[in-house]
């Protein structure tokens, strides 16, 4: 399994189970940000996870996952994407052995395919997980967005002494609206399930700290290590499929570090 080492970055071409057991030593991430092919049709390069029958897939994910928290920190967190009709899978699987901080819902404006006999799926679900409820990272102040209660309406809390404007800046709550990547897109790349920028960046800035260690197992367009390079953190990324490792290496080898 070739890698490429970069300043503060690795990016392994491989199988997840393989690199993961081979390269990445137990207990040294910080953060763990993981989004795996999600088994609905899909087509990664010549990857077989499309449409492989359920049981096959769970069995799949469940070997990377149990190796992917041995590589947690014991303060470290964890971010989990997965389809609607996996994540409750993942969630069972979970909650024995981290702990839920939140079931995060990313929603944007369209689905990639318009449904006519059904309900289209806006969104994707996240859970964000921690090793130790009583010691993580979570930097708040990195984060704020804006709250329109005190921002755009101007009220008064009345239930203060003295009484006083609702804030105008809070912690995000846990639906978030970003725009999927779309074709001609500034950061768009040639990949089915791309994720955007400030998708990440939210993650990054909230639950890791300069020069700390965050592992993607299923790197696809490194956008976790895009950002995790842009904003002063260190990196370990797994992808399978050539054409995407080098999409890795130009997006790092071309993004200054701030």
């Amino acid at each position: 399994m070739p890698r490429h080492i970069l300043p503060n970055h690795t990016l392994i071409h491989g199988d997840v189970i393989e690199s993961l057991s081979t390269y990445v030593p137990n207990g040294s991430m910080d953060l763990l940000f993981i989004d795996p092919p999600y088994n609905i049709g899909k087509r990664f390069g010549a990857s077989p996870i499309s449409r492989l029958p359920e049981s096959d897939y769970l069995n799949w994910c469940y070997k990377w996952l149990a190796l992917c928290l041995q590589k947690l920190k014991p303060n470290a967190s964890l971010y989990l994407m997965a389809s609607t009709q996996h994540m409750p899978y993942f969630d069972l699987f979970l909650r024995d052995k981290v702990h839920i901080l939140s079931r995060i819902v990313w929603c944007y404006d369209s689905s990639g395919v318009q449904a006519k006999k059904r309900f289209g799926s806006l969104y994707e679900p996240i859970l964000h997980c921690v090793c130790n409820p009583k010691q993580y990272t979570f930097n708040a102040q990195d984060i704020l967005v804006e709250a329109k209660t005190g921002a755009k309406r101007k009220l008064i809390d009345y239930r203060k002494n003295p009484p006083q404007p609702y804030n105008s800046r809070k912690v995000p709550g846990n639906v978030w609206q970003f725009p999927r990547v779309r074709y001609k897109m500034p950061e768009y790349e040639k990949h089915p399930s791309q994720k955007p920028i400030a998708l990440l960046e939210r993650i990054i800035k909230a639950s890791s700290k300069p020069e700390d260690m965050v592992l993607d197992p299923f790197a696809g367009t490194f956008t976790t290590a895009f950002v995790a390079q842009q904003l002063n953190r260190q990196s370990i990324s797994i992808e399978k499929e050539a054409p995407y490792v080098e999409i890795g290496l130009k997006r790092l080898n071309q993004s200054p570090q701030k």
